[in-house]
Parts: C-alpha cells; structure tokens; sequence
C-alpha cells in the first residue's frame, strides 16, 4: 500500500472519528453524527467538506444507500500508523488470559491452543496461532521400549521440555539387550544435535558404530527411515484455531455468502498457515484486508505478535474483519505473545 500524503491536523480528526464510529456502529459515519458525538469545534458542513476531501484520497468511501462515509484500508492504515493510541489490557482482561492458561504449562501445544481460544474470546476475533516448529529443537536423550514383536516405542526428549513418542516398526522380535544397545548407540552419537542436523547427518554418524553384528540391522532401520522417524513437522508448526463462532456473529458475516467464505478460511488450514508462517520474526505485525498478498484474505485484518522461548517459535494473534477495534486488540495480543513465552520458557 503507498505511504500515505500528509494530512491536515483537521483531516486526521475527522478521519479518526470516521473510523472510530464505523469500528463501534458498523454503521457509515455521517456529518451529523460525527459533529454530535465528536466535538471537533466545527459544523457539520465544514465535516462534511472534509470526508469528501477524504474520499476524493481514497481514505474513504460513499455507499450508494447511505448519506455516511465508510473508512477503506487505507484509513485503517493511517489509523494505526499515526491516530490510534494503544489501550493496555484492562486488569480484568490479564486475570482471564491468566486463568485461561494457567494448568497448561506442561505442554507447548496445550499452551499455544488455549491461547489462541482465550485471545479469541476477549476480542470477540478468531484466535489463530502457529504452534513451534521442532526442526530446530535439540535431542537430549531418547528412550526404545519395546511394546510388541514387532513393534518399539521411541521416546524423544528434547529441549525446553518437549516430549515425543512414535512408533517404530522392526521386521522381527529384538532383544532387549539388542534394544538397549541401540538405544545407547543412538544417544552417544546423536544427543545435542538438532532433527534436523539428525536428519542430514545420521548416516555419517552411525557408520563406524561398534555393534554385535544381530543389532546392526535394527540400528539400520534408523538410518534407512530417518526422514519419517526424525521428522516430527507434521504435528507442529500448524495452524491452531479459536470458535470461528467470535467471527460469526459480527455483522460482516451476517450473509450467507459470506458465512461460506469464512468457513472455507478456517476449514483449510493451508492459507492460514501459509499468511502466518512468514512471520515468526517480524514482532507485532498487522495487514490490513487488501495488503494481504492473497485476494481471499481481502476482507479481514491479520493481528500477529511472534513469540520465542529459547529455541522455540510461533505467532500468536487474531483474524476479523477490517472494522476492529485496533487500539484494543494490538495491546491484548502483544500481552498474550509474552504470556506464552513466559509459560514456554
């Protein structure tokens, strides 16, 4: 979207009221009503002069059925960028992101998950969030228990406190020497390094191991299927959504068209994923409906803060509606980011 020309001091009044009334009314802001609820020290006349100057720069526009103005993206832009003024979350907005979190400090996406539904219940959005990534994550220790004759349960410990279990199929009944060993093999020359690292270098890593010949093949199994048991993206780094109900109920949505829309947005997850994966370093960051590269995210506004706690991260935010009460919401999603962070570390 262009810089935005200067505005006058005048200009920016009206417009903050414009945008003010339409984000509390859902309603087109007229001359009369803004000269009333406003104050601005001018007549509805001299107002309705300079929405029109607004409009004739694309910061606002004139519905056909409607004698009031409506802000564009643009003016939701200026808005943020120089009107708006943060408000804090209130101390009862704290305590209920406390409570709702509070008991979920033992797993990441637990937390990731409560946080995007509490977020999304106290700015009345929908709750979206990017749960960690574990590719960067290093391996502490792993465990091998077999379970069945055919059948060995892997468990990953990795750092900042995660734990994985899968399953790892083997061709015939091992010992539980033969497991033991392994086990011990696999921690002495793979223990500090990343899953990915793990990945890219088991083979190299494992083959000089000094082993009795009958472990050999079990530890081959590991080197042969390293990219699906070394590989733990599919379970993470996805998208985690809020009620899409907090969206539903916002007059935006009231069509039916529109309802179908929004739930093809939150059906499949790719879009959303792909909107919010590139944002993981950016800190607070906010598109605006047509700033959002792809077309179909046009109508709503991404409110993101990335969050990190050693070598893990994410994003946290909403998604609504162009028409939202930016001042609030930037401030209440800044606040969750950090709690999560807090609860992570």
């Amino acid at each position: 979207m262009p810089v935005p020309e200067q505005l006058s001091e005048r200009e920016l009044r009206v417009l903050e009221a414009v945008v003010q009334t339409y984000i509390e009314t859902a309603e087109p802001a007229g001359s009369q009503t803004i000269a009333r609820r406003f104050g601005l020290g001018v007549s509805p006349a001299t107002i309705r002069n300079t929405m029109s100057e607004l409009e004739d720069k694309g910061y606002l526009f004139h519905p056909h059925t409607s004698a009031g103005r409506i802000p564009t993206d643009r003016a939701y832009r200026i808005y943020v960028n120089k009107i708006m003024r943060l408000a804090p979350p209130t101390n009862e907005a704290r305590e209920t992101l406390r409570s709702g979190l509070s008991g979920s400090r033992n797993a990441v996406e637990e937390i990731v998950r409560r946080a995007a539904q509490v977020l999304g219940v106290l700015t009345q959005e929908l709750g979206v969030a990017v749960a960690p990534a574990l590719d960067e994550l290093v391996l502490e220790r792993l465990e091998l228990v077999s379970v069945s004759s055919e059948r060995l349960l892997l468990v990953f410990n990795l750092r900042s406190g995660v734990l994985r279990t899968i399953f790892v199929e083997v061709p015939a009944r091992v010992s539980v020497e033969a497991v033991q060993e392994v086990a011990r093999v696999l921690n002495e020359r793979l223990a500090g390094l990343t899953l990915l690292r793990i990945r890219e270098t088991i083979g190299e890593r494992l083959r000089d191991a000094a082993i009795p010949s009958g472990e050999t093949a079990l530890l081959n199994i590991f080197v042969a299927e390293r990219e699906e048991i070394f590989d733990l993206s599919n379970e993470t780094g996805s998208v985690v959504l809020g009620s899409a109900q907090m969206l539903a109920d916002q007059p935006e949505f009231a069509s039916n068209s529109r309802m179908r829309d929004l739930l093809r947005l939150t059906e499949g997850h790719d879009l959303l994923k792909q909107a919010l994966a590139s944002r993981r370093r950016l800190g607070l960051s906010i598109t605006i409906g047509s700033e959002n590269p792809d077309t179909r995210l046009s109508d709503f506004t991404l409110v993101t803060s990335s969050y990190q706690a050693g070598q893990l991260k994410g994003v946290i935010g909403v998604m609504g509606p162009t028409r939202m009460p930016y001042d609030k919401i930037i401030g209440l999603v800044e606040h969750t980011s950090r709690m999560v962070e807090g609860l992570l570390e």
